[in-house]
């Protein structure tokens, strides 16, 4: 496996000084985000866009540290009703005409959420009850989500994208094995999953069970941990909306790989990985408020190199 990193983890530093510090932490392989909920602090996606010469001097900086371009990340809510929506589904087809620019064939995103009938902003059903989300499900995935999945997914085989990696994050459509299986059924297996464990970790699910369900349909993997903090989950459940920066409140938080499971944990996770035939890019996503960016991804990165040398 090869280590990565989603370079807004380093987003306070520069193009330039982020690539030298991914470089000298041993960082192979770099994903960039080109905006909606990053700031895309080191892509200029229209400049990149217009200008051969900023592309090439862009790829040639990364070949003179010996890194390369894992995928790009246009993470956001394209389905978001009204103009938020058309706004960030404006970013999603230009990272997808920079991918094609730069010879990329892998993007990261999300699936979207939509509001239910009328609603002016998304609407997340997590129960079957009362009889109304049922109505809500069931237009948001047969009159908004499948339809844009289909159209995007064949705009994305037409410019040579080979795979669109879906992370399977909370307030999505599509935020877990059944939902990302339901959409593949529908648009075809172009589609595939970003598996992060940091969230499925806070939903209840066990990433090692969900890793070996979702076998081949596995196309990316972000390294991010999430520690269940017991005391505020036994009382209140893991269903948090306390800020993220309120971290000694919260049920659970984003850290540092390692702080939230342990290394055999980790290297369980690789090998569940390996199993499912997946011996491809750790994109680690470093959040953990708690800790220094750069010491986080360095953290991460020895961890990571321990885990898969076994």
């Amino acid at each position: 496996m090869k280590i990565g990193m989603l370079t807004d983890s380093l987003a306070d530093l520069p193009f330039d000084a982020m690539l030298d510090v991914s470089a000298e932490l041993g960082i192979e392989c770099l994903e960039f985000a080109c905006g909606n909920w990053s700031t895309a602090p080191h892509v200029r996606l229209d400049a990149m866009l217009e200008s051969e010469r900023e592309r090439r001097e862009f790829q040639a900086k990364l070949a003179d540290r010996g890194l390369s371009i894992s995928a790009l990340n246009c993470s956001g809510n394209p389905l978001h009703p009204g103009a938020e929506g058309e706004r960030q589904h404006a970013v999603t087809l230009k990272t997808f005409e920079l991918a094609r620019l730069l010879g990329v064939d892998r993007i990261v995103m999300m699936s979207g959420l939509p509001g239910g009938p009328g609603d002016a902003n998304p609407n997340w059903i997590t129960t079957d009850w009362p009889p109304e989300c049922a109505r809500i499900l069931a237009h948001q995935w047969d009159n908004v989500l499948i339809p844009y999945w289909h159209d995007l997914a064949a705009r994305a085989r037409d410019i040579g994208i080979r795979k669109i990696c879906l992370e399977l994050h909370g307030h999505q459509s599509v935020y877990n094995p059944h939902g990302l299986t339901r959409l593949r059924e529908a648009v075809g297996d172009i589609v595939g999953a970003n598996y992060d464990p940091s969230h499925p970790l806070w939903m209840g699910a066990d990433p090692l069970q969900a890793i070996a369900a979702l076998g081949p349909a596995i196309y990316y993997v972000h390294a991010k941990d999430t520690r269940i903090e017991p005391t505020a989950a036994g009382i209140d459940g893991i269903l948090e909306t306390r800020p993220s920066t309120s971290i000694a409140e919260r049920s659970w938080n984003y850290v540092t790989v390692g702080l939230g499971h342990d290394e055999a944990w980790w290297g369980a996770f690789c090998s569940a990985l390996r199993k499912a035939d997946y011996d491809d890019v750790l994109s680690i996503e470093h959040e953990d408020a708690a800790m220094p960016p750069r010491e986080g991804v360095r953290r991460s990165v020895e961890l990571l190199k321990r885990v898969i040398a076994h």
